[in-house]
């Protein structure tokens, strides 16, 4: 670890038992004495701790951030369709709209 600047590094275990075999956390514990976090490690994690799993803290709040920007700009684009063909009805003053309507 020490070869590639890692001596100061954390090990973190998202926690599935899989993870956790004795020979597992041995090898990790003599690769990184005191620097794993695991539940079968001295450094306990927390379950489900939103503090202690940057990743996926991360990544949900980037996902949740995306769909609510894609639902703004599709309410934004329908609004705006919605006010346009409005328009488009007032300006043939009711009559039919066939040829407009059908446009995106």
């Amino acid at each position: 670890m020490e070869e590639r600047g890692l001596e100061d590094k954390w090990f973190q275990q998202d926690g599935a038992t899989t993870h956790t075999v004795r020979l597992t956390i041995q090898l990790l514990n003599d690769v990184s004495p005191r620097r794993l976090i695991s539940r079968s490690s001295d450094l306990a994690c927390p379950a489900r701790s939103p503090d202690l799993t940057a990743l996926d803290s991360f990544l949900w709040d980037n996902i949740r951030h995306e769909i609510e920007e894609t639902q703004l700009q599709m309410l934004q684009d329908v609004m705006k369709s919605v006010l346009r063909r409005a328009e488009s009805c007032i300006e043939n003053r009711g009559h039919h709209l066939a040829d407009i309507i059908s446009q995106s």
